[in-house]
């Protein structure tokens, strides 16, 4: 393996994401589609992996199982669903790859066994791709650092598409931990999910959460620093998954250099710290 070429598979290469991510490793000339995996027993296995991304034939065929595609790739990018992604991590410590995870709505005990990995597996976890979502969250760091002490309530709002089934999305949690952990708060004692009815007044302390699901909202988060006087907004707005993918291929070439370890986006951008 080249260290700065690595070879990708992707899971779930006929979905949205799946589909933006092979053109994203297609434009990027440093790493090298190596694999595409469809769900086991579905009918497009075998089909061009560049033909289910419209972007004609790349001599690469969709498999329905890692076992079979084992020894073609070095990293995995995995944006599916919190148990599919358990068992794929499972299988690169077994196997000695590397993963790229952007699955979101994983629970705090499915996080906790992403760790039980890191000694075995160099991974890169995070909620968001995009290289302007993790520039934003070290703003808000700052944000909240400078504001949140001094009567600034603090809101987060974010929007996505119809079809998302988490909420809120992981990157709004994210940007709430950051607040909170500015702060010395933690979302579970500080988190508000809902308000509905007579709720009572905003207490100092909560940082409050409202989501929006409808059309083909790509994603947009928004957070609210708001006084007597004054709000201050800071906010990403993402247009197209290229995005989150590049991000995402960004990520499966740092980490194919990396030891074992559980890294987010802050690393790969070296803007931790």
């Amino acid at each position: 393996m080249s260290p700065t070429s690595p070879r990708i598979a992707i899971v779930g290469v006929a979905g949205r994401m799946g589909r933006t991510l092979v053109a994203a490793v297609e434009q990027d000339a440093q790493a090298r589609l190596a694999a595409g995996i469809v769900e086991p027993g579905s009918s497009l296995a075998g089909a061009d992996v560049g033909e289910l991304a419209g972007l004609g034939k790349l001599g690469v065929a969709a498999s329905d199982s890692l076992e079979a595609v084992v020894d073609n790739f070095d990293v995995l990018i995995d944006f599916t669903a919190p148990q599919v992604t358990l068992a794929n991590l499972a299988f690169c410590a077994e196997h000695g790859k590397r993963i790229v995870i952007g699955t979101t709505g994983l629970s705090g005990d499915e996080l906790a066994q992403l760790d039980d990995y890191k000694a075995q597996v160099p991974m890169v976890f995070a909620p968001n791709m995009s290289v302007g979502v993790n520039l934003t969250l070290k703003l808000l760091q700052t944000a909240a650092k400078a504001l949140g002490d001094e009567g600034y309530d603090i809101e987060v709002i974010e929007a996505h598409h119809r079809h998302k089934v988490d909420a809120p999305s992981g990157t709004a949690l994210k940007m709430g931990e950051v607040v909170a952990e500015s702060l010395g708060r933690t979302l579970k004692e500080h988190g508000v999910f809902a308000r509905e009815g007579q709720c009572g007044p905003r207490s100092d302390n909560e940082i409050g959460f409202a989501t929006v699901r409808a059309g083909d909202i790509v994603g947009e988060h928004t957070v609210m620093f708001a006084t007597e006087g004054e709000r201050i907004e800071i906010t990403h707005k993402a247009s197209s998954r290229m995005t989150f993918a590049k991000g995402a291929v960004r990520a499966a070439r740092w980490v194919a250099e990396r030891s074992p370890g559980r890294y987010d986006m802050q690393d790969v951008l070296d803007i931790k710290g």
